[in-house]
């Protein structure tokens, strides 16, 4: 596979963007800086389509996405030195930051310019001319799945947000959002391929079965039950996808837009190149004998979930401890800063370069059937729910769950979730839509409050815009 860099730049409604992105079907002119108003180059519209993909590969992913994600929550811990705050990792995992933290700033912008290059992109492809119908609204299936995703994180975030292409301050309660979010999806999935239509070169782009996939999540959010259950029962009954066989596999290079993927953040080139800026570095082992900056490390409190459900495989698939010889031979000597550091952020071929060569999990087969399992759990269905439920815990050697108790049920499988996608950057949202999160965060010692359950808009948003409302105790 070649190496394509991606340095296109897009007048989207919240400014120019310039952003690297490597893939093989991110195929556009290397290092090309686009303007619209003076280029008189005409730039096909996969060109526009690949540049949102490329909004994955920013630095944001590696150092903000994991603040106010993962060490927000009970599972990571800020890591690092106890003297290097990383800017403001310090306060997120002590619950103690205000509408000033970067880290929100950072993704909240990044996640409007990625959903400004995606209207763009749909605009660009709707006036472009294409006479291959299927073909052009292949691309807009694209775009829109991009836009869906991203508006997934700021309602999921923040609740009420604006609506970019309708009004850049007003916003629009959270039904809106996700009614809006459902019809982006819808139009994926009713023109994107599945994942086994496309070429090799094109492996990593959005397919119908990522669609799905989503919007089962996004119809799980809003309780949705049997709309959740319908849309997970279309990805299984795809026969595009299936659970890896090794838990321990992964998050590792060899099963990267494998047989369990739905989607992935594209990363990997032939030698280590740009993919998810420093997103290894940033959360390596820290030390003499590490190879990064130690942040992001899973807590105690997670430790002892997985101790307490006798959860080895998964533990130690999600743990690199201090003193291991990791699967590639590696060893963690005893001198890095931190007892634990992420393992699913472990690259083997990279020992602590800046650029990452690791593809990031996004939406993975395993969840939807949890997703099935949750959403069947609550019309009733037991048999469905411990059926799913079972088969992501028969992977990884656990007992099957018997009960029929509804509200055990759902316990148990809001617990298989956090120790099956644990490091994998939904834990926060997780406890918040399921309202554990107070629970679950003053047990971690954190001081949780009602107004945690939605992030502070941030500052500088409101100095641009006063007129814009704060959420409510910020």
């Amino acid at each position: 596979m070649k190496t394509k860099i991606l340095n296109f730049s897009l007048v989207a409604a919240l400014g120019l963007m310039t952003q690297s992105c490597t893939k093989d079907f991110l195929n556009v002119p290397s290092k090309e800086i686009v303007e619209a108003e003076d280029s008189n180059v005409v730039y096909e519209p996969e060109s526009f389509v690949n540049a949102i993909y490329g909004m994955f590969t920013d630095w944001n992913y590696a150092f903000s996405f994991l603040g106010i994600t993962e060490i927000i929550s009970d599972n990571a811990d800020k890591g690092s030195s106890p003297t290097d705050t990383g800017t403001d990792k310090d306060i997120l995992d002590n619950l103690t930051y205000t509408s000033t933290a970067g880290s929100f700033a950072a993704m909240w912008e990044h996640w409007y310019k990625s959903i400004g290059r995606a209207t763009q992109a749909i605009e660009y492809t709707e006036n472009f001319g294409l006479t291959d119908e299927a073909y052009k609204n292949r691309l807009i299936g694209e775009a829109r799945f991009l836009r869906a995703l991203n508006y997934f994180y700021l309602v999921r975030g923040w609740g009420d947000i604006p609506l970019q292409h309708i009004d850049l301050i007003d916003r629009k309660p959270t039904e809106e959002v996700y009614q809006f979010i459902e019809e982006d999806l819808l139009f994926a999935i009713d023109h994107l391929p599945l994942k086994s239509q496309y070429a090799s070169k094109d492996l990593g782009r959005a397919t119908k079965g990522a669609a799905q996939g989503l919007l089962a999540k996004v119809y799980l959010y809003q309780k949705k039950w049997n709309e959740a259950v319908n849309m997970a029962r279309a990805v299984i009954n795809s026969g595009e996808y299936d659970l890896e066989p090794d838990y321990a596999t992964v998050w590792r290079e060899s099963t990267e837009n494998g047989r369990e993927s739905l989607f992935e953040f594209q990363a990997r080139g032939e030698v280590i190149a740009h993919g998810i800026q420093q997103y290894s570095q940033t959360q390596g082992a820290r030390g003499a004998t590490g190879w990064g900056w130690g942040f992001n490390t899973p807590s105690q409190n997670l430790l002892e979930a997985f101790e307490a459900e006798g959860d080895q495989i998964r533990k130690n698939a999600t743990i690199i401890f201090r003193g291991e010889t990791l699967y590639d031979g590696r060893v963690v000597g005893e001198s890095v800063e931190n007892p634990m550091y992420n393992e699913k952020a472990y690259s083997s071929a990279n020992g602590g370069a800046d650029d990452t060569d690791k593809n990031l999990r996004y939406l993975r087969f395993a969840e939807v059937y949890l997703i099935l399992a949750e959403a069947a759990n609550e019309l009733d269905d037991f048999a469905t729910a411990r059926q799913y439920l079972n088969l992501v815990r028969n992977r990884v050697s656990l007992p099957a769950i018997t009960s029929n108790n509804k509200d055990e049920l759902r316990q148990l499988i809001w617990k298989e979730r956090r120790l099956e996608l644990a490091m994998e950057h939904d834990r926060w949202f997780d406890l918040v839509r399921t309202r554990q999160a107070e629970t679950a965060m003053l047990a971690a010692g954190k001081p949780f409050q009602a107004k945690h359950y939605l992030f502070p808009i941030p500052n500088n948003q409101l100095i641009q815009t006063p007129e814009m409302r704060q959420n409510e105790g910020w």
